[in-house]
């Protein structure tokens, strides 16, 4: 199956409520927080869709790099259980680390339930680190948070030719992922 990564608007919020809702039973966000989220300044949310079917979110992920700051924080990440472990959380996540750094990001933070190895290890492979632990942060379930570092290497013009946006403002064109 062909997929599309495009900027998340408004008109996903229902998707993404829906993916939120059954991903992060016990602590997803609210209606409004992720209104917030999706319409914040220095945000930038990605949805995955299904090639042809442009409507329907089967995955989303949000980072948040205020203009001009040199670190960034992985926001949210989730796909559909259905699509999950065909590269949909990776394509989102290397998205929106190559338009940070393309923003002039040098650190990427993103906190991790300690009870989810599978996404622990798919950050490792990134280059993420673990750097600290919040005991008890996702409540109500009481499970500690991983924190985890990305030292994001400057952009250089062989990677990023031309004239670059910064994060959070450039529109993304639509991008055909086959995981």
């Amino acid at each position: 199956m062909s997929v599309l990564l495009r900027t998340a608007t408004l008109d996903d919020l229902d998707g993404i409520m829906a993916i939120e809702t059954s991903t992060f039973v016990n602590d997803a966000w609210s209606r409004a927080s992720m209104t917030h989220e999706l319409t914040a300044p220095g945000g930038r949310y990605l949805v995955a869709t299904a090639e042809g079917d442009d409507t329907t979110v089967i995955g989303y992920a949000g980072m948040l790099a205020p203009r001009g700051a040199p670190e960034a924080d992985v926001q949210t990440i989730a796909v559909l259980a259905e699509h999950q472990g065909q590269g949909l959380g990776r394509a989102m996540l290397t998205q929106l680390l190559t338009e940070a750094r393309q923003g002039g990001v040098r650190e990427v933070f993103l906190e991790v339930r300690a009870d989810n190895p599978g996404a622990q290890h798919l950050y490792e492979t990134l280059g993420f680190e673990r750097i600290a632990v919040r005991p008890r942060y996702y409540m109500p379930d009481g499970v500690d948070a991983v924190v985890m570092r990305l030292r994001v290497p400057p952009a250089t013009t062989e990677t990023t030719p031309g004239p670059v946006e910064p994060f959070g403002d450039a529109p993304l064109d639509e991008q055909d992922v086959r995981p």
